[in-house]
């Protein structure tokens, strides 16, 4: 076969040509299936371009919609200014939070305030030179 002489081949006629291009489509309307639904690439990262500061597209007035806007505030909301009641079980806990009886600062009963001792005084000066120690390192 290396030794034998080379044939050219004869160019092909138009009828030769359109049988060869009509099975090419053939073939590709076979394997070929029509994409109607697209959807985004949850695994692509999507890259936020700004746009120009100066075009005038960007900034145009357009009129505020009042109904989405009061829609949008009404969602930013916490529950229990949008509803009367908790919608959820975890919504319960904490949903009535003004205090049973009031405070007084003065009533021994139910007012503890911080005091600090001499050991608290001590170990608060401690903390401070170890903090200060470690910051000059």
């Amino acid at each position: 076969m290396a030794g034998a002489a080379r044939t050219t081949k004869e160019p092909l006629d138009p009828v030769s040509q359109n049988k060869i291009f009509c099975e090419t489509v053939q073939k590709e309307l076979r394997c070929q299936r029509l994409h109607t639904e697209y959807g985004v690439n949850p695994l692509l990262k999507v890259h936020t371009i700004t746009t120009k500061p100066m075009s005038w597209h960007d900034n145009l007035e357009e009129p505020a919609d009042d109904k989405f806007l009061k829609l949008f505030h009404h969602a930013a909301l916490e529950p229990t200014k949008k509803y009367k009641e908790p919608q959820t079980e975890s919504q319960e806990i904490g949903w009535f939070s003004t205090p049973l009886i009031s405070t007084d600062r003065n009533d021994s009963r139910l007012n503890f305030p911080s005091r600090s001792t001499e050991i608290t005084k001590y170990m608060a000066a401690m903390w401070r030179l170890k903090e200060m120690m470690k910051d000059n390192r």
